[in-house]
């Protein structure tokens, strides 16, 4: 087993590529219901509405790793404490901006998301040869840095400041990554007090959609309401936390301990979400408790067969194409903005029959490959965006 954890980045690649299909699906016509978001109210769970909590997932899978890494390098606590913190302020700058990406006086919509978009791309771009260059690359991350403060005053000044509302899709990770990552600087390697914590957190999830603590309970104010996805957000991600601790624990020696581990985990967690679904809907919108083991049900069911794929059988060659998107998912997440601003500005388009159907499902998911191939192809060089 050359890579006790390729599972991690398949499955991180895996959905990257899907959040880029369902983040250009909508506006399709004449396809399946069950492939867009379900209405808040909806009880149903829509192909779309597993995407973002299995990139939370993967988000908790990567914390171990990560920070490890930089204890390796290292790094004090305190120095990583601040590239937390810095990261974090990063990705709710950008969800604040995806969030309010929408018509600014003079400027139209598509307008707003291409300088948006440029901002984004200069402030946090990375490379060798910016990297050779300090001087220049100072410059280009501060004119960056200027066109998006620029953008916030001009919102202000037209009349239509930014507001927080649901904090965007990179503002909810940065959140939860937060989170996250402050707790494992103190829980570390110990998988005993990790478990104990994605328990706690799924607990809180439990409760947070219960009137059990009262509502002026100092509990409840803190806790829970003034953290965005009311602790569904963060069991997810500890949960991702645990399954790459098992991984490393059981990965070389017990593979198919591991398998058993995860199958019991699924199991579990479809069992709770069918008791939960006699008091809660499934919906991503609300964040609910059947909406979390559902999706953690589904999830561990894909660790088993990427890990049977990839590391027990190592057919990993066979996700290469889609490598791109788990080394540099931020980078796949940006182009798109790029592209769909010119599509609005110069009004580029297919024949109106190329988005209806199957068609148009195998028009997104090539969509979704080309952005890969291109931030591939900028990877080749290494430049990406890096927060």
């Amino acid at each position: 087993m050359k890579n006790r954890v390729s599972t991690i980045d398949v499955l991180r690649s895996i959905t990257m590529f899907f959040m880029l299909f369902v983040n250009d699906i909508p506006g399709l016509k004449g396809v399946p219901q069950w492939l867009f978001h379900a209405a808040g109210d909806e009880d149903m769970l829509g192909f779309s509405d597993i995407i973002f909590p299995c990139f939370l997932f993967c988000v908790g899978m990567s914390v171990p790793l990560a920070l490890e890494s930089r204890f390796k390098k290292g790094d004090t606590v305190l120095q990583i404490l601040t590239h937390i913190l810095v990261r974090t302020f990063s990705l709710v700058v950008m969800g604040l901006f995806t969030l309010n990406c929408v018509s600014h006086g003079a400027l139209s919509t598509s307008m707003f998301m291409l300088l948006m978009s440029i901002g984004f791309i200069m402030t946090w771009i990375e490379g060798p040869v910016f990297s050779a260059h300090r001087t220049m690359y100072a410059a280009i991350r501060g004119a960056g840095a200027l066109i998006l403060a620029a953008l916030l005053v001009y919102a202000d000044v037209s009349g239509s400041p930014f507001h927080t509302g649901w904090w965007g899709i990179l503002g909810l990770i940065g959140w939860t990554y937060l989170v996250v990552s402050v707790v494992y600087l103190f829980t570390r390697q110990s998988l005993k007090v990790n478990v104990a914590v994605a328990l706690a957190a799924i607990l809180l999830c439990v409760l947070n959609n219960t009137n059990i603590i009262p509502q002026e309970y100092f509990s409840r104010c803190i806790l829970l309401p003034f953290i965005p996805g009311g602790w569904t957000h963060h069991a997810l991600a500890f949960c991702g936390v645990v399954s790459t601790q098992l991984i490393l624990k059981y990965a070389k020696d017990k593979p198919y301990n591991l398998i058993g581990l995860f199958a019991s985990f699924a199991n579990l967690s479809v069992v709770l979400g069918v008791i939960c679904h006699r008091f809660w809907i499934v919906s991503k919108i609300y964040a609910t408790p059947t909406w979390l083991f559902f999706c953690l049900g589904i999830f561990f069911c894909l660790l088993i067969v990427i890990f049977w794929l990839t590391d027990i059988k190592g057919k990993s060659q066979w996700f290469n194409f889609l490598k791109p998107a788990g080394t540099a998912t931020l980078t796949c997440y940006i182009v798109p903005y790029v592209w769909y601003a010119l599509k609005g500005l110069f009004g580029l388009t297919l024949p109106d029959g190329v988005y209806y159907g199957i068609t148009g499902i195998l028009v997104s998911l090539l969509f979704s490959y080309i952005v890969i191939w291109i931030v591939g192809f900028f990877l080749k060089w290494g430049v990406k965006l890096k927060i």
